[in-house]
């Protein structure tokens, strides 16, 4: 799972951005049009992101410039005399947008990892004139008569089951998002999405500064206890880093807090860093996210009543997988009970462990990961620490490699030609079985000021043959802690999972085959786009992978078949714990957005509600309300709302992978290039469900999401077919 954002939205994002072209009217003035930021991409590889010509402080005015070329290029559109066609209205915005996509690209970059200087101020002043330059869109009432003429075309026509595809979202995300309304209901709405894009720039902003500027310090050597060297050390550069120098700090980030939480002895210690991770965004003051949460939630759902929705949830769900939030949250409640069994069983054996060592203490929250790998070390003797030093960053992503060319031919070389945004940036090229360019990869791995948290899949340029053959560039960003230079970095066994995870958006757009950039690659329903990425992960602990690249970085030795079984066998446990720290804030996030337009006290909402439904008190969301960048981070376009799809697109992957096992295994070819011709390279060209028939045969079956998480007996076992 990924935070904030995991992989590139969809067409109804881009639409919303200002993604595409604007409304006619007379041309307007250009500052910024000789900006180097608007150029094409120059270089090998189809060209590549300038990055040493961004000139920060020129973004506005490359802004300006970029729209006013695509107002040029509508007005091209409406002012054709001929009668609407695909290649004249659909095909022409398709092909108007380039200088803006690039420019957007560049700019998100920074945003997202090199946030310092002018970069937060800028994103605070285009937020709101993006947001109003894709109501120019949506509003122009020539344009959409246009798409619509298309559109009840298209039946009718000779057009490619792909252009029909194009064709219907474009018309359906037209409306979806305003065309039809009246003037006065327009200028409310366009006045809402800019609220609303101001808003979540605050909101992102304000967390990255909680997570930035909070932070707890460590004085003495002794309340280290239990931590690895590894960890130790990543501590004590931290501190550096603050001025800090002979002491230690834990920084307010998952992957600093998390170890911490697992293995430090020091239960006051605990609960600081717990107290100080949680309370992100729920401080007071100047970052506090409260009450902008609380104002973005009555903007959406007045915005989705004007457009004829119930609520907010209603509108987002309609054109997923789920169709309605009912669907969603059935899935979700099916979870709910056993998952609450399952941690109440775990929670008593935590609490006889803790018993049993005379720590007189009821299990808190900052107690649960401590005690489960206490528990976990008994039941299975298993210690995760032991694990640490055969995972490192390098060998597993070489291991990434190859099990992507295993599975769909793909080979990855490293470039040293090619300009980076930063020195801890690397870029490969991809290629397939026959030596052709198939793409380019770039990985941002580890965590420096100025970077959001999380792990997250950017993609710089879209795969697409609309005019000739484009190759993808993706990137897969994350916060790893870097190491001592020298030294390799070492990872735990769920950021491992994680980078396998994000990897695996990044071969769903490698792998895209389609015509058109709006249906291509990841831009696809929000509760499908996880499908690829969540099964990518189950190959990091196949046989073929482990044995190669889970390697002691002392001794080179692979990771031993004992501790494999180890980790096989206490595979389910805990699965309680991580299902439901997911699970509440998936739910909280579809009740927040079903709750209709009254003012919302965030603290009270999430206490209450999560005491309704029985929210063990040992585990917090994983996302609390202040914090929740998925649903808040962003005007629209999110995971508002959207955040099930997580378990949506889990119980697709639980049903895929049983069909490699129900074949030759996990390296079954023939189920591989499948998934590769059904789902990865199909982007938007088709209806998802239709996509996920193709590949399985049938529609989903979430028997298999219950076994995969523990709560069903498993599949019996079914023979190897040769």
């Amino acid at each position: 799972m990924t935070s904030p954002v995991c992989a590139r939205l969809g067409l109804i994002a881009a639409l919303l951005l200002g993604a595409l072209p604007g409304r006619s009217g007379a041309p307007t003035a250009t500052p910024g049009k000789e900006s180097a930021m608007l150029s094409p991409w120059q270089g090998n590889h189809g060209g590549t992101p300038a990055w040493s010509k961004v000139k920060p402080a020129e973004f506005p005015a490359a802004f300006s410039a970029a729209m006013s070329d695509q107002r040029l290029a509508i007005q091209r559109i409406t002012d054709n005399p001929a009668p609407a066609s695909f290649t004249n209205t659909i095909l022409a915005m398709e092909q108007s947008s380039a200088a803006l996509d690039r420019l957007k690209v560049l700019f998100s970059v920074h945003a997202g990892t090199l946030n310092l200087g002018v970069i937060p101020k800028v994103e605070a002043e285009m937020a709101p004139k993006l947001a109003a330059f894709s109501d120019e869109i949506i509003q122009n009432g020539a344009l959409f008569r246009r798409i619509e003429a298309v559109h009840l075309q298209a039946a009718k026509g000779s057009l490619t089951p792909e252009q029909r595809r194009l064709t219907w979202l474009y018309y359906t995300n037209f409306v979806r998002s305003g065309a039809k309304l009246e003037a006065a209901q327009k200028a409310r709405l366009s006045e809402l999405n800019q609220q609303l894009a101001s808003l979540g720039t605050r909101f992102s902003q304000n967390l990255l500064a909680e997570e930035t500027n909070r932070f707890t310090v460590i004085d003495r050597a002794e309340d280290l206890a239990g931590l690895s060297q590894s960890l130790k050390a990543a501590a004590a550069r931290a501190a550096e880093k603050h001025g800090l120098k002979g002491k230690w700090v834990i920084s307010n980030t998952r992957s600093a807090a998390d170890p911490f939480l697992t293995y430090a002895e020091n239960r006051g210690l605990r609960e600081q860093v717990w107290r100080t991770f949680v309370s992100r965004g729920d401080n007071g003051g100047d970052t506090d996210n409260k009450a902008i949460a609380a104002e973005m939630l009555k903007l959406r759902f007045e915005r989705a009543q004007l457009l004829g929705y119930a609520t907010h949830a209603h509108w987002a769900v309609e054109l997923s997988m789920a169709q309605k939030p009912e669907r969603a949250v059935a899935l979700m409640e099916a979870m709910w009970k056993p998952c609450v069994a399952q941690i109440q069983t775990d929670v008593a054996a935590m609490q006889a462990f803790a018993d049993s060592i005379g720590a007189r203490q009821k299990i808190a929250p900052w107690d649960y990961r401590f005690y489960a790998e206490k528990v976990r070390k008994a039941k299975y003797d298993l210690d995760l620490n032991e694990v640490t030093p055969y995972l490192q960053l390098d060998r597993l992503r070489e291991g990434m490699f190859w099990a992507a060319g295993e599975l769909y031919g793909l080979h990855f070389t490293l470039l040293k030609d090619v300009e980076v945004q930063h020195p801890d940036v690397t870029v490969y090229a991809v290629k397939d079985a026959k030596g052709a360019q198939v793409g380019l990869w770039y990985f941002d791995p580890f965590a420096r000021e100025g970077k959001r948290s999380g792990a997250w899949m950017d993609e710089y340029r879209t795969q697409n043959r609309m005019e000739q053959e484009v190759t993808p560039i993706v990137s897969n960003n994350s916060n790893f802690v870097k190491g001592v230079p020298g030294q390799p970095v070492l990872i735990s066994l769920d950021d491992t999972r994680t980078l396998f995870h994000e990897f695996g958006h990044a071969l769903h757009g490698l792998l895209s085959n389609s015509t058109y950039p709006s249906v291509s690659g990841t831009a696809t329903a929000q509760d499908f786009v996880e499908f690829p990425s969540q099964i990518n992960e189950h190959w990091f602990m196949t046989p073929e992978v482990l044995n190669r690249f889970a390697r002691h970085y002392q001794t080179d030795q692979p990771l031993p078949a004992a501790l494999i079984a180890k980790i096989q066998k206490a595979e389910s446990f805990n699965r309680g714990f991580h299902t439901m720290e997911y699970l509440a804030s998936a739910v909280i996030d579809m009740k927040l957005h079903l709750a209709g337009g009254r003012t919302i006290d965030t603290t009270a909402f999430e206490r209450e509600e999560l005491a309704k439904l029985g929210m063990p008190s040992e585990i917090v969301m994983r996302h609390r309300i202040p914090q929740f960048g998925h649903i808040f981070s962003g005007a629209v376009g999110g995971y508002e709302a959207g955040y099930y799809a997580y378990l949506w697109s889990d119980a697709l992957t639980a049903d895929a992978w049983e069909a490699f096992l129900e074949g030759k295994g996990p390296w079954d070819k023939a189920v591989a290039e499948r998934l590769r011709k059904e789902v990865l390279s199909v982007g938007n060209t088709k209806d998802p469900g239709e996509a996920f028939r193709a590949f399985r045969g049938r529609d989903v079956n979430t028997d298999a999401l219950m076994r995969k998480r523990g709560f069903l007996a498993p599949a019996p076992p079914v023979s190897a077919k040769h």
